[in-house]
């Protein structure tokens, strides 16, 4: 770990609003999806989708998600990505709902029901177990391979 990558990872975070987030099926089968996400102090990711998506059913099947909100705003080669291996949730307490829905956009009068019983979308959060940025590992100026460099989630 270094204090450019804590930095950087940071910057990431705080500047992307969208992130990849990959599950797995109840028969073993891989699933990614782009979400857009909100974070809270804590490094919890949050989005909202459908509940009868795929990924929200690999959800409920099994909570063991991996998230990479990489910044591709830059010039080739020069991307860069915070990875994070996180237990996710559906969330079905209506004040974690009404939670979500201030972190994402403020105070204001919300209906947590927006998001249960039988409405078609559902609020997910991922609690980060681990985190990632990747980086190059370079020697007489030839990229030699990729390299992942471990992220404290409380620098983050």
């Amino acid at each position: 770990m270094s204090e450019y990558h804590d930095k950087r990872a940071k910057e990431i975070l705080d500047t992307i609003i969208y992130a990849t987030l990959a599950t797995v099926s109840e028969n073993g089968e891989p699933w990614n999806s782009p979400v857009r996400f909100t974070k809270d102090a804590e490094l919890n990711i949050y989005w909202a989708s459908d509940k009868e998506s795929q990924h929200s059913k690999n959800v409920r099947a099994n909570g063991q998600v991996f998230i990479v909100i990489y910044d591709s705003t830059v010039p080739e080669g020069k991307g860069e990505g915070v990875y994070l291996r996180a237990k996710a949730v559906e969330i079905s307490d209506p004040d974690a709902v009404l939670n979500y829905m201030k972190l994402k956009k403020g105070d204001g009068d919300y209906d947590p029901n927006d998001f249960l019983g039988e409405a078609v979308r559902r609020i997910y959060k991922a609690v980060p177990e681990q985190a990632w940025m990747n980086d190059d590992e370079i020697k007489d100026s030839k990229f030699i391979k990729d390299i992942r460099v471990e992220i404290q989630k409380n620098k983050l």
